[in-house]
């Protein structure tokens, strides 16, 4: 379907409200993904790690041309708003980040995200200067299309398990001021640290549900200022997950697994094309 971006991009910034969070999932194919889109949610986001899964690979293994790709085909089977995880925009260089953001407002994205992950696992973070002049370098791309991009900066650091809260806060605060449209640090570890990061910065906080933020509700996310709410790979896992069960198929002849999940065929096609 033709996509207009620029009114994709401009509901897709609305819909960021402190105290009233858009729950953002994140769909793996286009399958999943007019699915989501039909049961109501008014934006969706891809998922790098969901999407590596369908190719059969680990998260990060993925090309730039082959995320964009993927993202485009998304973007283009729905009418709602779509965001990209860009990962670390494929490269080291602001120049990377940059042309990355370039390529992903080129196919009707109405936003994106850029982290500050190496993929080194020596040295899994940029040093904040580097971090923010990559961040920076993605801003002035996203304002140089024209079509109004959202641009959300990570700090990535809770999941390499590298600094504390105050050192996230800062990056998150260097991030905001290089022009960041969204702040957003996964793996917060309870809801005083998301209390603290929305109080710190200005601009809205998407927040990841994973570990204790997972067993809460949208209700106590958003009162603890959250603008977006966003699951990750999850939903991605959760279903390939299904396929594991079909071992006790070969190991002992029992069905229960499809038992177990009763959503048949005409359900979905409601959600699909011809």
């Amino acid at each position: 379907m033709p996509v207009n971006v620029r009114d994709r991009s401009a509901t897709f910034r609305a819909l960021h409200v402190r105290g009233a969070p858009l729950i953002m999932p994140n769909p793996w194919d286009i399958g999943s993904a007019r699915i989501l889109e039909g049961v109501g949610f008014k934006a969706l986001a891809t998922t790098s790690s969901g999407f590596a899964l369908t190719l059969g690979r680990q998260d990060y293994r993925v090309t730039r041309d082959e995320a964009i790709a993927h993202a485009r085909g998304i973007a283009e089977a729905v009418s709602v708003p779509v965001a990209a995880d860009l990962e670390n925009g494929f490269g080291p260089r602001p120049e990377d980040a940059a042309q990355t953001i370039r390529c992903a407002a080129e196919v009707g994205l109405a936003g994106g995200s850029i982290e500050d992950a190496t993929g080194d696992p020596e040295a899994p973070i940029f040093e904040l200067p580097a971090a923010t002049e990559r961040v920076a370098a993605a801003v002035e791309a996203a304002r140089g299309s024209g079509t109004g991009f959202v641009l959300t900066a990570r700090a990535e650091a809770y999941l390499h398990r590298q600094g504390d809260l105050d050192q996230i806060i800062e990056r998150l605060k260097a991030f905001e001021a290089a022009g960041a449209d969204v702040l957003y640090a996964p793996g917060l570890p309870d809801f005083d640290a998301v209390r603290r990061v929305c109080n710190a910065i200005s601009k809205p906080v998407n927040v990841l549900t994973i570990g204790p933020l997972a067993r809460s509700g949208a209700a106590e996310i958003a009162a603890a200022g959250a603008s977006r709410i966003s699951v990750g790979g999850r939903l991605a896992f959760a279903a390939y997950g299904m396929l594991t069960g079909a071992a006790a198929m070969l190991e002992n002849g029992s069905f229960e697994v499809l038992a177990k999940h009763r959503t048949g065929a005409s359900t979905i096609a409601r959600f699909l094309t011809d």
